[in-house]
Formats: C-alpha cells, structure tokens, sequence
C-alpha cells in the first residue's frame, strides 16, 4: 500500500523563518510534551534539556531553532499563535529563567545552557533534535526527533510508524510516483486535481477541504500583503532591507483599497507589461519571504524557505492571466501543487539539509508550474512535463544561507522560482507531451541521486557557498 501524503500535509500554516529548523522542532518539542503527558510524568518534570544536532545546529541560530523548542515546549501552537506575542514570550523565559511546561508546570530553564548545539550529525538524518527530561527523583527520560523538512517531524523508528499510518489511511487513488498519477487521470478520465480531490474525502468532509483549502490561500494572501505594506530592516545582523515595499508602491501608486481581497482586484487593474508582470511576480515572492525572515505567519510551500513561489504563482494567475478566477481555481491549483510536492517528498526530499536548494526551491517552482498548467488548460501529461522542466533547471542549486539565515540568496531565489514556474508551464503548454524526452520520475531520481552526491556543505550548514564567501561583515 503507498504512503498517503495530504494537501494539508504538504501546505502546512506555521511560522517562519523555516520549516525545517523552525516549525519542525516546535512540532518536535510538542511531541515531546505529548510522551511525558502519556508516560504521565509531565507534573513530576524539574528540567528539561534540548540537544541539536547537524545542520539543526550549524545554523540553529539564524533559523531561529532555540526559540522555536522554546515556544513548543510552552505549549505554544504555530498555527495560531499571534506572531506578535513571540517576542514577548522568549523575553519572559530569558529573563526569568523559567519556562511554562505545555502553559501549565514552570521550571527553572536557563537557555544558554539548556539548549546545546553540537555539531556532530546523527546517523539516522541531518536535522536530529534530542528532549532530555529529568525527573524529581533524578530519573531521566529522554526522546530524539528528526526534522525531515517541510514541517514534517519523524522518530527513527519511522518505518515501522509508516507501516501503520499506511494501514490506516488507505486513498481510492494512493500514489507513490508520477506514473501512476499520470494512469489514474487516464483510466478515470479525470483531471489530476480531481484525483487529488477524491482521495482528500477519503480523510475529510467536503465542507473541510474547503474551508482549509481557502485557510490556506487566505494565509497565503495575507502574507503577500503584509509583505507588499512593511518596509525597513529584516532581523538578524544581516541589515537586509526589505523591497516588496518600494516595488509595490512603484507598481501600485496611490490605488485605493482596504485589505487583501480588494488590494487583489487594484493590482487587477494595473499595467500588464512583460516588465511589470516580472516585477509583480517578484515582489509577491519577496513579500512572503521578507514576512517568513521576520518570524511572520506563512504557509510552507512545500516549505517556508520556498514559502514565496506557489502564492506568487498563483496570484499571478488571477491578477494577470484570469480575472473572473476564485475559489475553484485557488482550490484546483493548491490540490495540484499538492500532490506534485508529495510525490517529491516520497521519491526524493524536501529537505535543504538533506538535498540543497533544488530540494526546496527546486520543488516549489515545480508544484507552481504544474498547478499553473493545469488551470491553463494542460492535459494531466503537459502538467507532468511542467513539473519536470521546472525542477530539470534547478537540479544542483546548493543551499548557502549567508549568517544561518534565510535571507541570502534565500528569498530572491524564490522570485526565480516563480519565474521558472511560469515558463515550464507555457514551454509544457506549446510541448505535445509524446515528445517529452525526460519523464517527471526520472528527473525526482535524479535530483535524490544528486542530493546524495552533494558535499553537505553545500546542504543548509553555512560551511560552503556564498556563507563562506561573503561574511557578515561584507554586509
């Protein structure tokens, strides 16, 4: 049986600056809190110690993974949690030297030494996290995680729990490669996002997916928003000014409008040049991405360090290309991104740590393209090769984040993500998919033979690249 992978898995709502290093440890430490609720020993708790380790702690700091386990460990909830509340509660822990155990038991917790990067790698994978509890009675238990990217967190006795999960969740139309995805369409003469719907009502009421589908897009939206109306500096050292804000107000001028939904319909009347196409498509990415830099609320894409691509895209298509376009085409263009990015993630990675910036960029502009050709009126075939001539020309891209952070190159790259991602889908749309000389399965094996080759220097440790080559003080 395959691996069920939902839309809701791959377009998850958290906080930024990464989904790995970020939203995945607090996942982590909310697990953790979980086990000491089930082994009933939470109340019993009177410190508690955080080991990171790998690329988790190579660049925890820029990342911001010491205040992520910190707010999990408080009971904190990414999805939910008002962004403007974090600061206030990291300063609380820092200086009381206390922390709130899941928002009920205090213990002392002095940061500095509670949380302890080490460089080494743990075998099982790149991003490994280990919970030390201790008890009154000087006993100790302790639980190691794995942060796989895009949010997703594992132990690694993960097979095991995999096998059950597939018993568990059994899709009308599971799917392990683009192949079968491919046969499905054929066979139930379907589009690829009504495949992809069907097998979403397998877990969910109707009435959920959509409600969530549009929580998403709305999240998406905001984000791009907020982004577009903030300037100033982005946190870090780095001293990075944020552009969304002059772009969009050269763009834009002094249109009229109040929130995001009627800011969407002015953007639809301006100037729809091959220039000022570029330029909005671009400043969508850097709004979310700047939001995402500054620990705003974004939607991982498959991740948050591509958070950018896929809402650029598909605001791009119903500002630019479609303005009688709505809810149908939000949810049939999220369905399919979807699905392409768990096909990704079952065949390859969609981790940085793991596979470089082909992994995360890489993959986002291939979930775009595909989405995009799918609501420009691509066969299900044409939306495959729109996913593969996406990630064909990202294959290699290193991850080299400047500081630790996911500044440089991290948020440009999603601009050009999204660029290619609107090329692959009007290169696969003018392309009669019997031509087609590299399936999409094949490119997934090569960008996971690739990952495997790359000099983990190259993979979200800041030991190679341009995290060498230009240092904190060049900027």
């Amino acid at each position: 049986m395959e691996e069920c992978i939902s839309v809701f898995d791959m377009l998850k709502i958290g906080v930024g600056p990464s989904s790995s290093h970020t939203l995945g440890p607090w996942r982590a430490a909310e697990r953790f809190l979980e086990e000491l609720k089930d082994e009933s020993i939470l109340d019993q708790i009177k410190r508690v110690k955080v080991d990171l380790y790998g690329s988790l702690s190579l660049t925890g700091k820029g990342h911001a993974t010491d205040l992520s386990v910190m707010l999990g460990l408080s009971g904190q909830d990414p999805e939910y949690i008002p962004v403007d509340n974090i600061a206030g509660i990291i300063k609380t822990i820092e200086d009381t030297n206390e922390i709130v155990l899941a928002n009920e038991y205090k213990v002392p917790f002095y940061f500095l030494q509670d949380i302890v990067f080490n460089k080494e790698f743990l075998p099982f994978h790149a991003n490994g996290l280990k919970f030390t509890a201790y008890k009154a009675d000087d006993s100790e238990y302790e639980s190691t995680f794995y942060s796989i990217g895009g949010g997703f967190v594992v132990k690694e006795e993960r097979t095991n729990a995999k096998i059950k999960e597939e018993i568990k969740c059994a899709f009308p139309f599971p799917i392990q490669n683009a192949v079968q995805l491919l046969n499905y369409t054929i066979s139930e003469n379907k589009l690829i996002s009504e495949i992809v719907y069907e097998n979403e009502k397998s877990m969910r009421p109707e009435a959920e997916i959509h409600s969530e589908l549009m929580r998403i897009w709305n999240t998406m939206l905001e984000c791009m928003y907020i982004g577009c109306h903030t300037g100033g500096i982005l946190p870090g050292g780095l001293n990075v000014r944020r552009r969304a804000f002059d772009m969009h107000q050269n763009l834009i001028g002094l249109s009229n409008y109040s929130n995001p939904q009627t800011w969407l319909e002015e953007i639809r009347k301006t100037e729809v040049k091959f220039r000022q196409i570029l330029k909005w498509v671009s400043c969508f990415a850097l709004a979310v991405n700047e939001v995402n830099a500054s620990l705003g609320r974004v939607v991982t894409a498959p991740t948050n360090g591509s958070a950018g691509v896929i809402p650029a895209v598909l605001m791009y298509y119903l500002v630019i290309e479609n303005h009688n376009a709505g809810e149908k085409e939000i949810k049939q263009f999220l369905m399919v991104a979807g699905e392409i990015g768990s096909i990704f993630k079952k065949g390859s990675t969609i981790s940085a740590a793991m596979g470089g910036c082909q992994a995360e960029i890489g993959v986002s502009s291939s979930m775009a393209a595909a989405a995009l050709c799918e609501l420009m009126g691509g066969t299900p075939a044409q939306v495959l090769m729109a996913a593969e001539i996406a990630m064909e020309h990202h294959l290699g891209l290193t991850c080299d984040p400047i500081g630790g952070l996911v500044q440089i190159p991290c948020i440009e790259r999603n601009t050009m993500g999204a660029i290619k991602a609107i090329n692959a889908a009007e290169l696969a749309l003018e392309t009669d998919s019997k031509n087609a000389k590299v399936p999409l399965d094949k490119v997934i094996d090569t960008m996971w033979q690739t990952a495997k080759d790359m000099n983990s220097k190259y993979k979200e440790t800041s030991e190679g690249g341009l995290a060498i080559a230009v240092n904190m003080a060049d900027c």
